[in-house]
Parts: structure tokens; sequence; C-alpha cells
């Protein structure tokens, strides 16, 4: 398989345990699109992980400094409508307020009446010269939309470039 593989944190290890690491998201190749998957113990943190995978298609989320803070609060009929509607708001952000996300705190789901809501702590920092764009991701697509549960959870994205 192709792809860009990163590395979660799940910080100390106790001594004498191997470390067990789960990847956070996977690039995977597309003829004229993005696409990737995210990965998560939870359904929580593959929502987190992929709204990381997208940005990576635009910067490096992982040099951006998390000087900056945006709650987000989204509903959707269903998880897939939620992801979507999740990595929206993560565009729309960067395009109204030049805003880059660097990571996602406290995200939360919860089942309601009619769907889903969503609610997070978005940190990241203002576009400037000390950042360098190389994608522009005009939408979330419903495309080839997966959200799986395994071992943990998998989403798999396409968005439009």
């Amino acid at each position: 398989m192709f792809g860009l593989t990163f590395q979660g944190d799940w910080g100390k290890i106790p001594e004498g345990i191997a470390p067990i690491t789960m990847d956070k998201y996977r690039i995977l190749p597309h003829t004229a699109d993005g696409k990737f998957q995210a990965y998560g113990a939870t359904l929580e943190e593959a929502f987190a992980n992929a709204a990381l995978a997208m940005s990576s298609l635009m910067w490096d989320w992982s040099k951006v400094e998390p000087g900056v803070r945006h709650f987000v609060h989204v509903r959707g009929i269903d998880r897939e409508q939620l992801l979507v509607k999740f990595l929206g708001e993560t565009i729309y952000l960067f395009e109204t307020k030049q805003f880059l996300l660097a990571k996602v705190d406290g995200l939360r789901i919860r089942p309601e009446f009619e769907g889903f809501s969503l609610e997070a702590v978005l940190g990241g920092d203002t576009l400037s010269d000390r950042y360098e764009l190389f994608g522009d991701v005009k939408a979330v697509t419903y495309h080839e939309l997966k959200i799986e549960k395994c071992d943990g959870f998998t989403v798999q994205v396409v968005v439009d470039m």
C-alpha cells in the first residue's frame, strides 16, 4: 500500500514494556483529489486524526504553534454527515480566519434525538510567513467515505483539491 504514515504519541511507556503505537493516518493515492484514512482507538480519536490528515494535505500541522484556539460544534444526522461537517468546519476556519490547525482537543461525540453532535477545541495559529502552504482542500466529499469499527476505528475520506 502506498502512502505516508505518521506515528501517534501515546505518552510514557512503563519500563520493560514494549511500546505499542497506532498510526494517526495514512495518505492514499488518488487520481485527482486527496484521499486518506485516519485511525483511532475511539471514534473521537479517529475524527481528530482525520482533521490532522486533511490539514497535512495543505500544511505541516506538526510545525504549527497551537497558540490560537477555536471552539467548534456541529450536528449531523449520522456519523458520516458529522465527519463531513466537522472537517468542513476546519476548511471554513482556514478560508475565513486563515487558521492553520495544529491539534484537536477535547473532541466529544454525543448521540442526540435526531443524530449526533460533536464538540471540540481546535488549536493552531494564524497563517504567516513562518508557515508554508502546499495544497488547497476545497471541500470534503461523501465519495468513498467510510467509518469502520474493528480494532478501534478507521475513517476514510476523499477531499476535492
